[in-house]
C-alpha cells in the first residue's frame, strides 16, 4: 500500500526526493482500504436488511393497438406509498379522504378487484400503486376483466355481413366482463401470488400502520415500491413507427414494443407436402380450437374452460382418429389446426387465413370442405352441447345444404354417447370463434360446438380465475403427483365423450364407411393432458415427449398467455403431445432422426422428425430416447398488419406489448418527512464541514504532514 500511495516512483514522477513516510501514514491508509472493502462487500447486505423483496408476483403490464394503450404502469423510479390494507369497501375511506400519509400503496382483497372500486381509485391522486391478492375462493358471483363481446370488430360481422348481429347485438357473450383488462391505470397493480408473501405484507401493516384510536398511526410506517416503468406509450402506431426510425438511424436501436407473435400448430390425418400446394380438387375438413388465453395480469392465464378444455379434447378426438384402420382410405383428409393468439383478435386464424390466400399455405381455401370448432366444451348443463352455424351463409341455399348435412352427421355421431347435441337456432349467431375469420374471406360451410347456447356458462372468462376449480377438476387427498397425473377424474371422463363424438363425425365427414364404434377417445390421455395444461407442466409424461433440449420449457404452473418470444411453453407441448398422439415410432439413429434428408424414403416434405427424451428406464437413472415421425407442423402466428406494416389496420390485429427495464416490488420501512428532512441537512452539513476541513488540511499540509530534519544530518 505504501509503494502503491508515495513510494520511490511517485516521487521521482514529482521530481523530488523520496522521503519515507512515518509508520502511522501507512497503517491510516490501510485501514481506510479496508473500510471501503468492507463497505463495498456489505453494501448488498445493508440493502437486505432494509427491504423485503416480493418474489411471487405478477405485473400488470402495457399492451397497445392501433388506437388505445392499456394496461399499467409505474413511474421510472418505481412508485412508492404507506401500505394500506382495504378487505370492505369501508377501509377505501382511508385511502380516499381520511388517510394522512398519502400517497398510498392499496393491498386490495381479490373480491373487492372490480370496476367499481378501481374507478374509484383510478379517479384519485392519493393512490400510488396497487396490490391484489388472489380471493379464495374464487368470487361466486364470477370475474371477467374481459369485454361484454369479445374480439369486437374483427370478426365476420359488420355494417356490411349481418349487421344485426354486429357489436353482440343480438347475444352478449360474456354479460360479467367488466372490461378491465382494456383500461388504462397510470399507477403499477401488481397480483400477489403466494399466500405467505401476502401475509408478510398484512402483518407489517398490522404493525406499523393500523390507525389507533381514529387517528393515523406513527412513524416509521411500513411501505411498498412497485417498478413496472413501460417504454412504450399511446398507440402500435406510435411505438412501431419509433422502433422502426431507431432500427433506421441508430447503431444500437432501442425497440419499444414488440407484436404479440406466436405459432399456429397443425398436422393432417393423410400426409401432405407441407412445402407444396394441395391439389385443387383436393377436399380438406379444418377442426380447430384456440390454444391461448389471457387476464389482467401479465403471464398469468390459466384458460381452463376459455381454452384448454377445448384442445385437450381436438387432441383427444386427433388421437382416437388416427387408430382408426382405414383412414388413408378416407375420401377426405382432415387438417387438425390449433390458434395462437385468437384472444387478441384472431391473430393466428387471421393469418392462416391470410397465408391461404396469397399462396404461402399448402391449402388453400378452396380446398376447404367444411370448419369444425371446439370453443369451451367443459360446463355443459345436462351434458348438451351446442351447434352454432351462421345465419347469413346459410341463406345461401347449397351452403344451407351442406350445413344441414353436418348437423345430421354430428347429431347423429352422438347417439349413444353420454353427449347430447343440439342446434343453437338459425337466428343464432356464431358465438366469438376463429371460424369468423375464414367466413370474412369465403362462405365456408361450418359448425362451432360450445357448452353455451347463448352467453357463456363461463363466469372467469379470461381471468386468473379460470382454474381447474372452475370446470370440476377434483383429485383424491393424498396422492402423488405421479398417481394425480395418472387419476381419471369426472371432467377427463366427460371430456373424452365430447371428443369420441367429434372424431366419430370427422370421420363420417370425411367418407369413412366402416361402423365408427371402434373410434373412441382414451380418457387416461385426457386425464394426463389435463394435468399437464393445467396443474403442473413438468411431469414425467411430458418430459418423456419432448426434445431434449427443450426440457426447460416444463415450469410448474402452466400459463397459455400467447407472449412476444415465440414459441411459448403452450405451443411447444401442444405441437409435441400432438406428435405423441398422432405420430409413429421410427427406428432411427439419433443422427438420421436429426438429419432425416440423409435418410433413403424419409420423405421430409411429408412428415416431421422429432428426437425425443423418452421415458425413464426401469432400472437407472438414465433416459430411453427414440425418434417419432408425425405431419405435425408449425406455422407462424404474426398478424398481418406487421407483414404488411399497416399499424393503423382496422382489418387486422394490430396489438403489441411495451418493452420495460424491470420489473419489481418490495416492501420496507419508511420515516417521517420531517426525520428524512432533518437526516438531509446534517448529512449535507457533515459534508460541508468536511470538505471545508479537507481543504484546510491540505492547504496546511506541508505544516502538518513536515518530516523533522535528523539532527546528525549536515546540508552544504
Amino acid at each position: 500500500v505504501g509503494r502503491a500511495w508515495g513510494g520511490p516512483a511517485m516521487a521521482a514522477a514529482a521530481g523530488g526526493c523520496w522521503v519515507p513516510l512515518p509508520a502511522w501514514w501507512g497503517m491510516l491508509r490501510g485501514l481506510l482500504l479496508a473500510v471501503l472493502a468492507a463497505g463495498s462487500c456489505q453494501g448488498n447486505s445493508v440493502e437486505r436488511k432494509i427491504y423485503i423483496p416480493l418474489n411471487k408476483t405478477a405485473p400488470c403490464v402495457r399492451l397497445l393497438n392501433a388506437t388505445h394503450q392499456i394496461g399499467c404502469q409505474s413511474s421510472i423510479s418505481g412508485d412508492t406509498g404507506v401500505i394500506h390494507v382495504v378487505e370492505r369497501e369501508e377501509d377505501l375511506n382511508w385511502v380516499l379522504a381520511d388517510g394522512p400519509h398519502p400517497p398510498y400503496m392499496v393491498l386490495l382483497d381479490g373480491s373487492l378487484f372490480n370496476r367499481r372500486v378501481m374507478q374509484q381509485l383510478k379517479g384519485t391522486s392519493r393512490v400510488s400503486g396497487l396490490a391484489v391478492a388472489i380471493a379464495k375462493p374464487s368470487p361466486p358471483q364470477g370475474f371477467s376483466p374481459g369485454l361484454k363481446c369479445p374480439n369486437d370488430g374483427f370478426g365476420v360481422y359488420s355494417k356490411d355481413y349481418g349487421p344485426q348481429f354486429a357489436h353482440c347485438n343480438k347475444t352478449v357473450w360474456n354479460p360479467v366482463g367488466s372490461g378491465l383488462s382494456y383500461e388504462d391505470f397510470d399507477f403499477p397493480i401488481f397480483l400477489l401470488e403466494d399466500a405467505n408473501e401476502t401475509q408478510v405484507i398484512k402483518q407489517c401493516y398490522q404493525d406499523h400502520n393500523v390507525p389507533r384510536d381514529g387517528s393515523g398511526p406513527e412513524y416509521p410506517l411500513c411501505a411498498m415500491q412497485l417498478f413496472s416503468h413501460m417504454h412504450a406509450v399511446t398507440s402500435t402506431v406510435t411505438c412501431m413507427r419509433r422502433s422502426s426510425l431507431q432500427s433506421t438511424f441508430s447503431i444500437n436501436p432501442e425497440v419499444v414494443c414488440d407484436p404479440l407473435l406466436d405459432y399456429n400448430v397443425w398436422s393432417t390425418l393423410q400426409p401432405i407436402n407441407s412445402s407444396g400446394k394441395v391439389d385443387p380438387e383436393k377436399e380438406v375438413i379444418i377442426v380447430a380450437t384456440r390454444i391461448d388465453s389471457h387476464s389482467f395480469f401479465w403471464n398469468i392465464a390459466p384458460g381452463a374452460e376459455s381454452a384448454v378444455s377445448s384442445f385437450v379434447t381436438h387432441l383427444a378426438a386427433a388421437e382416437a382418429l388416427h387408430k382408426a384402420s382405414d383412414v388413408h382410405l378416407l375420401q377426405r383428409n382432415i387438417m387438425f389446426t390449433f390458434f395462437q393468439g385468437e384472444t387478441f383478435d384472431y391473430i393466428g386464424s387471421s393469418r392462416m387465413v391470410y397465408d391461404m390466400e396469397k399462396d404461402k399455405f399448402p391449402l388453400r381455401l378452396d380446398n376447404i370442405h367444411s370448419f369444425v370448432e371446439l370453443n369451451q366444451v367443459a360446463l355443459r348443463n345436462d351434458s348438451v352441447l351446442w351447434m352454432h352455424t351462421d345465419p347469413v351463409s346459410r341463406m345461401n341455399e347449397s351452403v344451407d345444404v351442406q350445413v344441414r348435412n353436418l348437423l345430421d352427421i354430428l347429431g347423429s355421431s352422438s347417439l349413444g354417447a353420454n353427449v347430447t347435441l343440439q342446434e343453437a337456432g338459425f337466428s343464432q349467431p356464431l358465438p366469438p370463434s376463429s371460424f369468423q375469420r375464414f367466413l370474412r374471406a369465403r362462405h365456408i360451410p361450418g359448425v362451432v360446438l360450445t357448452d353455451h347456447r347463448t352467453t357463456f356458462q363461463n363466469r372467469y372468462y379470461q381471468s386468473m380465475y379460470d382454474t381447474p376449480e372452475n370446470i370440476l377438476m377434483q383429485y383424491p387427498e393424498g396422492l402423488s403427483p405421479e398417481e394425480t397425473l395418472e387419476y381419471v377424474t369426472d371432467t377427463a371422463k366427460s371430456l373424452a365423450e365430447v371428443a369420441t363424438v367429434v372424431a366419430r363425425a370427422l370421420y363420417r365427414l370425411a367418407g369413412g364407411a366402416n361402423t365408427t364404434s371402434a373410434i373412441q377417445a382414451d380418457p387416461k390421455t385426457v386425464s394426463q393432458m389435463l394435468y399437464g395444461f393445467l396443474i403442473k407442466m413438468n411431469n414425467s409424461w411430458f418430459q418423456s415427449i419432448i426434445k431434449p433440449d427443450l426440457k426447460g420449457i416444463l415450469g410448474d404452473v402452466p400459463q397459455h398467455y400467447v407472449a412476444v418470444s415465440s414459441p411459448v411453453n403452450t405451443t411447444y407441448l401442444v405441437q409435441y403431445v400432438l406428435a405423441n398422439l398422432t405420430g409413429t415410432v421410427v427406428n432411427f439413429t439419433k443422427d438420421e432422426c436429426l438429419n432425416p434428408e440423409k435418410s433413403p424414403n424419409s420423405e421430409t416434405e411429408m412428415y416431421d422428425y422429432a428426437w425425443v427424451q423418452g421415458s425413464l428406464d426401469p432400472n437407472s437413472t438414465s433416459r430411453v430416447p427414440y425418434c417419432v415421425r408425425s405431419t405435425v407442423h408449425l406455422s407462424k402466428a404474426l398478424s398481418p398488419a406487421f407483414e404488411l406494416r399497416q399499424w393503423g389496420s382496422t382489418e387486422y390485429s394490430t396489438w403489441t406489448e411495451s418493452r420495460w427495464k424491470e420489473i419489481r416490488a418490495r416492501i420496507f420501512l419508511v420515516a417521517s418527512r420531517e426525520l428524512e428532512i432533518i437526516t438531509l441537512v446534517v448529512g449535507i452539513a457533515i459534508l460541508v464541514f468536511s470538505l471545508l476541513a479537507t481543504y484546510f488540511i491540505n492547504a496546511k499540509a506541508d505544516v502538518l504532514f513536515s518530516i523533522p530534519r535528523d539532527p546528525g544530518a549536515v546540508a552544504y
